[in-house]
């Protein structure tokens, strides 16, 4: 199937085509028809698999041939009003979807602008002034301006919530309920979630009204498209193994994943004393230190990015070569969000992961859900004595047991007390225990 296939307008296919968007990727070719016929959608599909175009595209369809209708009635006046509303977890993933809708719909004459918390509110209040057709927004500065009266939804025809497994982590679910129960009843509702748990469940109904479902598996994206591998390393041994790849790949775009913001920080002072310059992006970062990072990354200005979860919802990175998870994550869903990065919609790419003896449960977890083993890499430079005694040591309990191995080394222990003096000799103990058993007797008679 392609793009003109599925009847989308004429602007906004030109649009598509001139980025190079051949075919469809599944969740598009799913989820278009569905949403171009006007039904509500819940959408069950991870990062990097074409969600941005799957629902941008038909909205802004439904826009342009709306504004085309009124154009050929009542003329061209009128203050634009918000006709369709994108609420996403990130500062990041908003902004990549308004750059994202921003290309789709070049021709359109249709505009957006994006807000976020973290800035000053006077530029964002001056584009809603303005007037906009879409408004993609994170829950906390949308509720924010919408308290102080500058959003109304009376004129919204189209929501869209994204990324929703990720406001429930990030504690937003008590402002999207309070979003949820502003909206005006008459619209079309999509809602994108990469794992349905029953808090995402109940989430979806409160939003959604006769709706179908679309399912894109993450097994089968990390399978077909992402060469992954594990390197077991100590956890003080993960720096000098980075370096190493890093040093190995060192004009490559590699995006490195660390658990927590203080590790982030850890990870990239350790390459600075190793002369290999990185960024760090998490939520203590400020929006214009993450934008910059962001930025020079995307332009290759900056080869290595440390970051966290939360703050990677939104790098779209085209030419991103290898992603690194530094810390393996506690939740198996995540592990397939972070390597998302790379492969990202027809793409391939390479994730690796380094696993120290306390991660290997999540690893399992990990192996557990992609259906799949995620290959070992080879032995490196980077092992801890420790680590190899460890290793042999789990060698050898997995080894059965020699009988005569065994019987030699009684032998042995036997000569060595000998050796100090200690009789062994088993018949003199065997008439030993028998004469106090006779004598136990004897005394029980008496």
């Amino acid at each position: 199937m392609t793009f003109k296939e599925l009847g989308i307008a004429e602007p906004i296919l030109r649009a598509v085509e001139t980025e190079g968007y051949a075919s469809p990727t599944p969740i598009q070719e799913k989820a278009i028809p569905i949403l171009l016929k006007g039904k509500d959608l819940l959408g069950v599909a991870q990062t990097g698999t074409g969600k941005t175009a799957a629902f941008g595209i038909p909205i802004l369809h439904h826009l342009y041939n709306a504004k085309k209708r009124t154009a050929l009635h009542n003329g061209q006046g009128g203050k634009r009003r918000i006709k369709a509303l994108v609420v996403t977890p990130t500062r990041e993933l908003a902004i990549q979807i308004g750059e994202s809708l921003t290309v789709y719909g070049k021709h359109t004459g249709l505009r957006n602008t994006v807000i976020f918390g973290g800035v000053k509110q006077g530029k964002q209040v001056t584009a809603l002034k303005n007037g906009i057709d879409v408004l993609i927004a994170t829950p906390g500065r949308l509720l924010d301006l919408m308290n102080q009266g500058f959003i109304s939804f009376r004129d919204l025809d189209y929501v869209v919530l994204d990324e929703a497994d990720q406001m429930l982590d990030m504690g937003f679910i008590h402002d999207i309920k309070k979003i949820i129960a502003k909206l005006p009843p008459k619209r079309q509702s999509l809602f994108f979630s990469a794992t349905m748990p029953k808090d995402i469940v109940d989430l979806s109904r409160k939003l959604l009204g006769d709706f179908e479902r679309v399912t894109i598996k993450p097994e089968q994206a990390t399978a077909e498209k992402v060469e992954q591998g594990v390197y077991f390393v100590s956890k003080r041994n993960k720096p000098k193994l980075l370096v190493h790849l890093i040093r190995e790949r060192s004009k490559e775009s590699i995006l490195v994943f660390s658990r927590t913001k203080h590790g982030a920080n850890k990870i990239v002072k350790k390459l600075a004393q190793a002369d290999i310059r990185a960024a760090a992006i998490h939520g203590n970062k400020s929006q214009t230190a993450r934008q910059k990072a962001l930025g020079d990354f995307k332009d290759g200005k900056l080869n290595v990015l440390i970051a966290t979860d939360i703050a990677a919802r939104g790098i779209d990175v085209e030419e991103l070569s290898l992603v690194i998870n530094f810390d393996l994550p506690n939740v198996p869903e995540t592990y397939v969000h972070r390597i998302g990065r790379t492969g990202r919609a027809h793409a391939s790419g390479i994730a690796l992961s380094f696993c120290d003896k306390d991660e290997r449960p999540y690893l399992r977890d990990i192996e557990k859900l992609i259906k799949q083993t995620v290959p070992r890499m080879p032995e490196h430079q980077f092992v801890d004595e420790n680590e190899e005694s460890e290793t042999t040591n789990r060698e050898n309990a997995q080894k059965p047991k020699n009988p005569n191995t065994t019987r030699n080394r009684n032998r042995n222990r036997n000569r060595n007390r000998n050796r100090n003096g200690k009789s062994n000799y088993r018949g003199g103990q065997h008439k030993n225990r028998n004469r106090d058993r006779k004598g136990g007797e004897s005394q029980k008679k008496d």
